[in-house]
């Protein structure tokens, strides 16, 4: 068997997400909300699994939000202002739950904080 040790981090994270996949999936009343980052920004969508549909989707390179990122350098409130945006998005389509889907990443950072403010924008999961 093969030390976890030798594999890099992008193969690490994805088995990871799959693991995190065989356990959630999201429906048209509970979408499931993904999260994916790099550096520079982050991106969130709802995914309803079984029509195979995005049903809302919101990013840091948005105009409002993107241009928080050069002034105010914190990666973190952006985080938070983007869970509220994907959640007004989706309370303006009716949708009140969601399954977070954190895409392998550590529940730390940017992802929690955008949890964070998904639920306080009246997200529940």
């Amino acid at each position: 068997m093969a030390n976890h040790r030798n594999f890099d981090r992008k193969q690490k994270r994805d088995w990871r997400r799959v693991r995190i996949l065989k356990r959630i999936e999201g429906s048209a009343e509970k979408p499931r909300l993904c999260v994916y980052k790099s550096r520079k920004y982050i991106y969130v969508q709802a995914v309803d699994d079984l029509a195979g549909v995005t049903v809302a989707q919101a990013s840091s390179l948005e105009p409002a939000l993107k241009g928080e990122l050069k002034t105010s350098g914190k990666h973190v409130s952006v985080a938070q202002k983007l869970g509220l945006l994907i959640s007004e998005r989706l309370k303006a389509k009716g949708i009140e739950k969601a399954v977070f889907d954190r895409g392998g990443y550590l529940y730390h950072g940017r992802v929690k904080s955008l949890a964070e403010g998904a639920r306080k924008g009246g997200l529940q999961f």
